[in-house]
């Protein structure tokens, strides 16, 4: 067994390393009270191009442009949001992992209180955690969020991440506008769906909008998911849902 396969990586192990991109973004927003879940998601790639270079020669062939965000679905882009899907399902060497967790709830106010940034950051890297695999490096691409100056997301991420696993395992941290990047967007096309599931089991929307709950129910459907409210787990998915926000469909259910 190689020095690689057992995560002691150097140089020369070049030939046995997998640099992995990852593409983060979040739902929801971690200081508005009125949204009470909130869900970041990584889209873990070995060759973005392939995933990328499909969805921009489909943009070409429907002559379609606008930016691919789930809040936005309409019957003008339900379709190509099916395409986006459906490749994503196809690619090779894929994983999406998701976090989702109740703003509300016991475990957010007792570990992060009222510090929404390092809320952000702690998931982030939870989800980095679950993301890596031995012999892998990850490079960081990150939806751009406005923050105080103070905070130094990309430093502090690649910091712990690297001294929490004692090597290079993070190789890099980058934010950008998701509005110019494609596989950012995919992110939050995944993001939404499952949030939104989860809204709609919890009982937190009272009119479903049918484009959204069309992509909802397209994707359950391909992956073979009733719901969201336990988490999902597969080859290619890993959804975890927090206890507390899995409480909020027993709450519901007593109350119905």
């Amino acid at each position: 067994m190689s020095q690689a396969e057992h995560g002691d990586l150097s140089l020369k192990d070049y030939k046995d390393i997998w640099t992995k991109f990852c593409f983060l973004d979040e739902t929801g927003s971690l200081s508005a009270k009125q949204q009470p879940l909130f869900t970041v998601g990584i889209l873990k790639l070995t060759q973005p191009y392939y995933l990328y270079n499909k969805i921009q020669y489909e943009r070409s062939v429907r002559h379609f442009y606008d930016e691919m965000k789930f809040n936005l679905l309409s019957k003008n882009n339900i379709e190509f949001a099916k395409f986006v899907i459906e490749s994503v399902l196809e690619a090779r060497s894929l994983c999406f992992y998701s976090y989702s967790l109740d703003k509300e709830g016991d475990y957010f106010r007792r570990t992060f209180g009222d510090d929404p940034w390092q809320a952000y950051e702690d998931i982030s890297l939870r989800l980095l955690d679950s993301a890596l695999s031995p012999s892998e490096i990850l490079i960081l691409i990150a939806d751009h969020v406005t923050t105080p100056k103070n905070i130094r997301y990309e430093v502090s991420v690649k910091k712990r991440m690297n001294e929490k696993h004692k090597r290079l395992v993070l190789a890099g941290v980058s934010r950008f506008d998701s509005r110019g990047n494609d596989l950012l967007q995919v992110v939050d096309l995944l993001i939404g769906i499952v949030s939104y599931d989860l809204k709609m089991e919890y009982g937190l929307i009272e009119n479903p909008s049918k484009y959204k709950k069309e992509l909802v129910d397209f994707f359950k459907q391909q992956i073979g998911a009733k719901n969201f409210c336990e988490g999902f787990r597969s080859r290619s998915f890993n959804i975890f849902v927090d206890k507390d926000s899995k409480n909020r469909r027993k709450e519901k259910g007593l109350s119905s």
